[in-house]
């Protein structure tokens, strides 16, 4: 009997594209990947995160709800791969010995190796999309060459490994036969890009042969390390109205105390220089950053310089996270977690409120313009969009009143803006 194969998919937009590409794989193997409900022949991989302390809470959490699952017979086989399991496998075989396998993260043909009869490799690189049809992730790259002391990452999935251009103009043919409008770029950092294999960056020229592939009409670029070689690439985003007006570019912070215990290589000096430059070049842009409150160390003036930064500069996104002290970094073997959690959190909230303030203020002065967005649902009497500013599940939304005209999922419209709140705008079709 054909077994069905359900992938549970964990963490970051790099964790979902492997998930999808090794669901094809499956599907390419002769499993049924049809979504079934759960009976006693399935087959559950659950593919973890294991960044930062909420998101191994989450993976383990589901491991052990499937785990009781499986004690109960209602459902077959039980798979664990993916950061988690590369960073923990020997504890976690230990505490939840239900689960039938371990995998980790790096070598994705060891689980088909493991589960089909004679594997052979797809000839091309498709996936099946876990999500709406119209939008879809590039992971141009795997693994990370930065130092930064608080990141696992580079210890859990290696240094960085650029795939070929061709490879990816590829995929991005096969993603746009199939209907993606919008594709997003994404890498731990992306603008590494072609450094390893070609000697060079290679971001811009990707970006050029991508505006090239038929059906493309927005692209967006994910993770920019703060420093100064960009210059070349956002003449390219400000040229071309296909790339999205869009820059994520984590700073972490901007103390130089805080910077340099984090191994940053840049200063405050640079990173302001860095984030006018960007704004020099592209006066449209969006720019969203993360920050993290409560870095071993993190003095009241670091953070009040922190705070007094994000005020000034005023990002049109910000999202914050509270330090997480994790085992086989830097940071870890080399200082203490002497912040409580309850000043933590006390930090990111008062930065959260500062920046609900700057967003308020941005999307009011939004009404009354008329600005494209793409569609990606329904939802009762409205449709849900985003415009070029906004990414999705990270950033916010633009709602239009579905009496306004005739939309689908997909369509990029232009809408005209009425009202706003921190979170979200209001629009409707223009007349």
């Amino acid at each position: 009997m054909q077994k069905n194969i359900k992938i549970i998919t964990l963490g970051c937009s790099k964790n979902t594209v492997d998930s999808e590409k090794l669901l094809k794989q499956f599907q390419y193997s002769g499993f049924d990947t049809g979504n079934r409900n759960n009976d006693n022949n399935d087959i559950i991989i659950v593919n973890t995160c294991g960044f930062i302390n909420d998101a191994k809470e989450e993976s383990v959490n589901t491991i052990i709800e499937l785990a009781e699952a499986r004690k109960r017979g209602e459902i077959g086989e039980l798979y664990v791969m993916g950061c988690l399991s590369e960073r923990y496998r020997d504890e976690l075989k230990r505490e939840i010995p239900e689960v039938d396998r371990y995998f980790g993260v790096n070598k994705p043909d060891e689980i088909l190796n493991y589960l089909v009869n004679d594997y052979r490799k797809m000839p091309d690189p498709d996936r099946i999309l876990s999500g709406p049809s119209h939008y879809a992730y590039l992971k141009v790259s795997e693994g990370c060459n930065r130092s930064c002391a608080f990141c696992a990452i580079p210890g859990i999935r290696g240094s960085y490994k650029s795939s070929p251009v061709e490879e990816l103009l590829a995929e991005a043919e096969l993603l746009t036969a199939r209907g993606v409008k919008e594709m997003i770029l994404i890498a731990q950092d992306l603008g590494y890009y072609g450094k390893d294999r070609y000697k060079k960056q290679m971001l811009t020229t990707l970006c050029e042969k991508l505006l090239a592939v038929n059906g493309i009409e927005w692209l967006r670029l994910h993770y920019l390390y703060p420093d100064s070689s960009h210059n070349e690439l956002l003449k390219l985003i400000r040229d071309n109205p296909r790339i999205c007006n869009y820059i994520d570019m984590p700073i972490q912070h901007i103390s130089d105390n805080i910077l340099s215990a984090m191994k940053r290589k840049h200063s405050s000096f640079e990173t302001k220089k860095i984030l006018s430059g960007i704004r020099n070049i592209i006066p449209d842009a969006a720019i969203r950053t993360t920050v993290i409150t409560g870095y071993p160390g993190e003095t009241d003036g670091d953070f009040r310089e922190l705070l007094e930064f994000i005020r000034e500069f005023r990002f049109e996104r910000l999202g914050v996270f509270t330090y997480s002290h994790e085992e086989d970094t830097w940071a870890f073997n080399n200082f203490s977690d002497d912040i409580p959690l309850k000043i933590k959190k006390e930090r990111a909230a008062e930065i959260m409120a500062v920046q609900q303030e700057i967003s308020l203020e941005i999307n009011l002065s939004l009404k009354g313009k008329v600005m494209p967005v793409i569609i990606d649902r329904e939802e009762g009497d409205y449709f849900i969009g985003r415009s070029q500013y906004d990414s999705p599940e990270v950033d916010q939304e633009v709602i239009i009143k579905a009496g306004t005209g005739t939309l689908k999922p997909g369509d990029i419209r232009d809408v005209l803006i009425t009202s706003a709140t921190e979170f979200d705008l209001e629009a409707e079709l223009p007349a």
